[in-house]
C-alpha cells in the first residue's frame, strides 16, 4: 500500500513536468516555424518603412509638424530594428524641433535618443543625453516616458555593475523613477500594471512581480506584439531565477516568437533562450539560436548584447562542434554498416542475377524447342492432310484404272477367243495416254489448290508484276507453277519431277533456274515457296 501511494505521488509530481516539457517542445516548433518566416516579417516592416519614407520625402519642407510626425513614425519603426537608422531620424526630430523652437518636442527627441543609446549599450552617452532634458517642459505622456528611460538606465546599470558599493544607489534611483512613472499612468492600465511589476522585480519580490506581469500575457489583452515580447521575457527571467526552468523556458519561447513576429532585432529573449537550452543539454538548438541572436545584435548595433553573446558563443560552439564530431563518427559507423550490408545485398543480387540469367537461357531454349515442336507439328498436320487428300485421290484413280483394265482384259480375251486380232489392235489404239496424263495433271492441280488455295497469289508476290506467272483461262496450273507445286509437296528431286511431268531433267533444271532468277530474292525463293501454308494447318 505504501508503495502504491509513493507511485501515485511521483505520478502527480511528474505529470505537470511532462506537460510543461511537451508544451515547451510545441512552442519550440512554433518558434522554428516563425524563424522560417522571418524574412517575410522583415519584408513587411521594410515595406512600411519605405511607405513612410516616401511620405516624408514628399512632404513640403514648410510643413514642419507633418515632417516631425513622419520622422517620429520612422523612428518608432527603427528604434528596436536598426540603431543607425533610428539615430538618423531622432536627429531629424531634434533638428525640426529646434528649427520651430519647440523645446518640449526637442527634449522629447532627447528621450528618444536616450532609448536607442541605452538599447545599444552606451550607458554614459544615455545619461549625458538624458541630463540635457528639462522634465518641467514635458507633457505628462512625455514625462512618463522620460521617467521610464531613467528607470531603465539605473536598473540596467545596477545589473551590469553588480557592485555592493554603487549598485544600491542605482536601485534606489531606479525605484524613484519608476514610482514617478507609475503616478502618471491610469490605474489598471497595461502600462500601470507593467511598471508595478517591474518595481516589484527590482525590489527582489519576484512573486508579486510575476503576478502583476502575468495579468498582461493573457491572449485577450490588447497589447502590441513588441510589448508582449518584453513582458514574457521579463517573466521568463523571473521564472529562471526562481528555479522554475520549464515555465521560464516557455515564457522565453513566447517572447522570442513575439520578437520574430514584430521584427525586433534589439532582443534579449533569443540570447537568453539559447543560454537556457544549452544548460538543458539542447546544444543544437542553442547554437542555432545564439547565432541568430548574434546576427540580430550585429544588425541592430547592440554593443552590450554582442559582448554578452560573445562570452557564451565560443562555449556553445565548442560543444556543438563536439556533438557534430560525435554525430559524424556515429554516421560513419552507420555508413560502414550500411556499406557492408549493401555489399552483401549486391553479392546476393549478383548471385540471383546469375541464376536468373541461367534460368532465362533455359527458358529461351525451351521456348525455341517449343516453337520448333510447334512447327514440326504443323508440318506433320499439313503433311497428313496432303497425304490424306492425295491417297484418297490415288485410290480413286487406281480404282478407275483397275476397272478400265478389267474391262480391257475381258474385251481382249473375248476378241482373242474369236480370233479378231484387228479389233484388239483397235482397242489398244483407243487408249489415249496424253489424255490420261492431262487428266492426272488436272486432278493433281485441283487437289493441290484445294490444300493450298493461296499458292498462286503467294507465288506471284515473289515477282515484279511484269515477271508474274498466272495460269491461262482454261488452265488450273501451268508447267511453271506445277514444278513448284511439286516442290511444295516435298518432291525436290529434279529427276522425279521430270518423270512426273514427262520432261528431261535438264529441262526441269532450266525451268527452275529461269524462274528463280526473275524473283525478287532468288536465294530465298524456294524457302518462301515452302513457307506457303495449307488452309487447314494448325497455327
Amino acid at each position: 500500500m505504501k508503495l502504491f501511494f509513493r507511485l501515485l505521488l511521483v505520478a502527480f509530481l511528474v505529470t505537470p513536468v511532462m506537460a510543461y516539457c511537451q508544451h515547451a517542445d510545441s512552442l519550440l516548433k512554433v518558434l522554428k516555424n516563425e524563424l522560417g518566416k522571418k524574412k517575410a516579417y522583415d519584408d513587411a516592416k521594410e515595406a512600411r518603412i519605405e511607405k513612410l519614407r516616401k511620405q516624408y520625402e514628399q512632404t513640403s519642407i514648410t510643413d514642419h509638424l507633418k515632417q516631425y510626425n513622419l520622422a517620429l513614425a520612422l523612428y518608432e519603426e527603427y528604434k528596436s530594428y536598426q540603431y543607425d537608422s533610428a539615430y538618423v531620424y531622432v536627429n531629424k526630430l531634434r533638428d525640426i524641433s529646434t528649427y520651430i523652437n519647440d523645446m518640449s518636442r526637442a527634449y522629447y527627441s532627447q528621450i528618444k535618443l536616450g532609448f536607442i543609446l541605452l538599447s545599444s549599450g552606451m550607458f554614459k552617452e544615455t545619461f549625458d543625453s538624458m541630463r540635457m532634458i528639462n522634465s518641467g517642459l514635458l507633457s505628462d505622456s512625455m514625462r512618463k516616458e522620460y521617467y521610464f528611460i531613467m528607470y531603465r538606465c539605473n536598473s540596467d546599470l545596477a545589473k551590469y555593475n553588480s557592485d555592493k558599493y554603487f549598485t544600491p544607489d542605482y536601485i534606489k534611483a531606479a525605484n524613484a523613477y519608476i514610482d514617478s512613472a507609475i503616478n502618471l499612468t491610469a490605474p489598471g492600465s497595461a502600462e500601470n500594471i507593467y511598471y508595478k511589476g517591474l518595481k516589484h522585480i527590482g525590489n527582489n519580490d519576484n512573486a508579486k512581480g510575476s503576478t502583476e506581469l502575468g495579468k498582461l500575457v493573457a491572449p485577450n489583452v490588447p497589447i502590441s506584439m513588441h510589448f508582449r515580447a518584453m513582458i514574457t521575457c521579463s517573466l521568463g527571467l523571473i521564472y529562471v531565477s526562481n528555479g522554475e526552468k520549464e515555465k521560464g523556458l516557455e515564457m522565453l519561447l513566447r517572447s522570442a516568437i513575439a520578437d520574430v513576429r514584430s521584427s525586433t532585432k534589439e532582443t534579449v529573449a533569443l540570447f537568453t533562450l539559447a543560454e537556457q537550452l544549452y544548460k538543458a543539454g539542447n546544444v543544437k538548438d542553442a547554437y542555432e539560436f545564439i547565432q541568430l541572436a548574434k546576427a540580430d545584435a550585429d544588425y541592430y548595433g547592440a554593443r552590450q548584447r554582442k559582448i554578452q553573446i560573445g562570452a557564451i558563443l565560443p562555449v556553445v560552439a565548442a560543444e556543438e562542434l563536439n556533438n557534430t564530431e560525435s554525430e559524424k563518427r556515429t554516421i560513419l559507423a552507420y555508413l560502414g554498416a550500411i556499406a557492408a550490408l549493401a555489399s552483401m545485398v549486391i553479392i546476393f543480387l549478383l548471385m540471383i542475377y546469375s541464376q536468373l540469367k541461367k534460368l532465362k537461357q533455359k527458358e529461351r531454349i525451351i521456348e525455341e524447342k517449343n516453337e520448333l515442336l510447334k512447327s514440326v507439328n504443323n508440318q506433320l498436320v499439313e503433311d497428313t492432310r496432303i497425304k490424306e487428300e492425295y491417297i484418297g485421290q490415288f485410290f480413286k484413280i487406281i480404282s478407275g484404272y483397275i476397272l478400265n483394265i478389267e474391262k480391257l482384259k475381258v474385251s481382249v480375251e473375248t476378241k482373242l477367243s474369236i480370233k479378231k486380232y484387228d479389233e484388239i489392235r483397235a482397242i489398244i489404239n483407243g487408249v489415249n495416254i496424253k489424255k490420261e496424263r492431262e487428266a492426272l495433271y488436272h486432278s493433281f492441280d485441283h487437289i493441290f489448290l484445294k490444300i493450298f488455295p493461296n499458292f498462286v497469289a503467294v507465288f506471284n508476290s515473289q515477282f515484279e508484276e511484269k515477271d508474274q506467272i498466272w495460269p491461262h483461262e482454261h488452265e488450273v496450273l501451268n508447267t511453271d507453277l506445277r514444278i513448284f507445286a511439286l516442290i511444295r509437296m516435298g518432291i525436290s528431286d529434279n529427276e522425279t519431277i521430270a518423270k512426273i511431268l514427262e520432261y528431261s531433267v535438264n529441262t526441269i533444271y532450266v525451268y527452275k533456274m529461269r524462274i528463280k532468277a526473275k524473283s525478287k530474292n532468288p536465294e530465298l525463293f524456294e524457302q518462301r515457296i515452302m513457307d506457303i501454308k495449307a488452309v487447314d494447318s494448325i497455327e
